[in-house]
């Protein structure tokens, strides 16, 4: 089939859509449109410095521990590939901003590189201004094109100079130079960028670097891992995390925020966590450990000012402690909340090995299943983490609004993938049909949390190319548009992108 008969015949699809998926017994699914969310209720589409950028050894960026990890340890990626050129926006921002405003997005989130703008990681090894220069000229374009720029400062990242110096995160040192970092971007940037979110997916970065040991820095107690602890070292990196997260928010607050009027965040990422047996006392107990341990592990510092009960209780003396100062700027340091929701699972109860070492993968004392009764929760994407739950995104936000006094909620990652299958076509391989699906179902959960009184104000799929998918490489596509990495990165709209564009068309 030629390409023109390929996109008519997602057009069609695209415009029959709305009236095509068998919502019962909900009667007004099929009207779902961009008006039946809020008038300044924000869509975007999102991205990080190390997925989308490439141009590692120009513009005066330093090395990140991202860099280190994919070329010293390329076995520990997928496909053995890095993020070296991956889908080359550092020269292309003004084509994909084009596409950005063709597809009628309000906002793209992005990233900064820490070691783009301190290429030694610190503020005396030098400001890097060809690093300044890029991304003002990234925000000046989205502005101009009428796409508001929702920035995080750290997408994982993190300068190789200080994972040499002192071990990144693992030492509380990496607060002040994260705040001196944070300090040059919001005094080189915050007069355009009024979202401003400090950490993303913090939860992940300490599960992934210092307990699996799949993600960088590679760390855990396994001897296929690069040294670390799995028992100590993901509540330390995850400690920082916090106090750095703290006192950038304090700095933002008492130095710009009153004559730049943006807001400032942080990105967590949670899975809803079903009970495996609805009526069981242990595993509704084992859901909400489940919660607690990823969820609430940020929660309940950001909101209280001290870790969950259950994690005091069965990580101990391992746990660290907020000290009465560290509480009181802990507590509240946030303007807005934003989530990243991809899945869920069904949990159930474990018991703790009397001989096994400590290990934050096995102390929540819980196991988990997509599976009750030999039926899947739902259809699996590429990824065998992400199964199609979309009621599971109502599910975290009303427990959220109801636990947390209902904050202020961004969704800032959201979506599903599938395999990078070079069997395919270009044509082919843009008919997404499913993505469009999934999108659709977790728009029509996302309007009922909004109907019952959930503070969410914005959503930004994940993510608006393929690229490059950390452990996974190029392997899988999360992608609303296809980048063809045979043809010298060419970008195609996916069907999906073409039915959000239609989505998001204003009357």
């Amino acid at each position: 089939m030629a390409f023109n008969s390929y996109l008519f015949v997602g057009l069609l699809f695209v415009c029959s859509f709305r009236v095509a998926l068998p919502f019962s017994p909900v009667h007004d699914a099929a009207s779902l449109n961009r008006t039946s969310f809020p008038p300044a209720f924000i869509f975007g589409a999102g991205s990080s410095a190390y997925q989308f950028e490439g141009a590692v050894n120009e513009g005066g960026r330093g090395e990140s521990i991202w860099d280190t990890y994919t070329h010293k340890h390329p076995e520990r990626i997928r496909d053995r590939s890095n993020g070296d050129v991956t889908v080359d926006q550092y020269h292309r921002y003004k084509e994909d901003v084009g596409i950005m405003k063709d597809m009628n997005l309000d906002s793209y989130r992005f990233s900064i590189s820490w070691p783009r703008i301190l290429p030694k990681g610190k503020l005396s090894g030098g400001i890097n201004q060809e690093g300044i220069k890029y991304y003002n000229n990234l925000i000046n374009e989205l502005i101009a094109n009428g796409l508001q720029p929702f920035v995080t400062l750290f997408h994982w990242d993190l300068p190789q100079t200080l994972e040499d110096e002192y071990g990144g995160f693992l030492s509380s040192q990496i607060i002040d130079d994260f705040r001196d970092y944070a300090d040059v971007c919001f005094k080189e940037f915050g007069d355009r960028v009024k979202y401003w979110v400090t950490l993303n997916e913090p939860w992940l970065f300490s599960l992934g670097g210092y307990a699996s040991g799949l993600t960088a820095p590679g760390r855990c107690s396994e001897s296929t891992c690069l040294g670390g602890d799995s028992g100590t070292e993901p509540y330390i990196v995850t400690h920082n995390q916090i106090l750095a997260h703290a006192e950038v928010v304090h700095l933002y607050k008492t130095k710009y925020q009153a004559h730049q009027k943006g807001k400032i965040g942080i990105t967590l990422v949670s899975n809803w966590f079903i009970p495996l047996t609805e009526k069981n006392i242990s595993d509704q107990r084992a859901a909400r450990r489940a919660l607690d341990f990823q969820f609430g592990w940020f929660m309940e510092p950001l909101t209280k000012g001290e870790y969950a009960k259950n994690m005091r209780a069965l990580v101990g003396s391992r746990l660290p402690k907020f000290s009465t100062w560290q509480a009181k700027l802990v507590n509240g340091s946030f303007d807005f909340i934003a989530l990243n929701y991809y899945s869920s699972s069904y949990i159930f109860g474990a018991s703790r090995q009397s001989n096994a070492k400590p290990s934050f993968l096995t102390d929540a004392l819980t196991n988990s299943s997509f599976e009750r009764n030999g039926r899947p929760l739902g259809f699996r994407a590429a990824s065998n983490w992400i199964f199609f739950y979309p009621k599971g995104l109502l599910d975290l936000l009303l427990y959220t609004k109801n636990r947390y006094n209902n904050p202020l909620i961004y969704i800032t990652e959201n979506g599903m993938n599938e395999f990078n299958d070079p069997t395919l076509s270009v044509e082919e391989a843009l008919l997404d049909t499913y993505r469009i699906d999934y999108y659709y179902r977790h728009f029509f959960y996302l309007r009922s949390a909004i109907r019952a009184g959930v503070n969410v104000r914005g959503f930004f799929a994940w993510s608006f190319l393929d690229c490059n998918e950390w452990f996974s490489g190029f392997t899988v596509r999360f992608g609303l548009n296809f980048v063809d990495y045979k043809d010298g990165l060419k970008r195609y709209p996916k069907l999906s992108a073409l039915w959000y564009k239609n989505f998001l068309k204003r009357n």
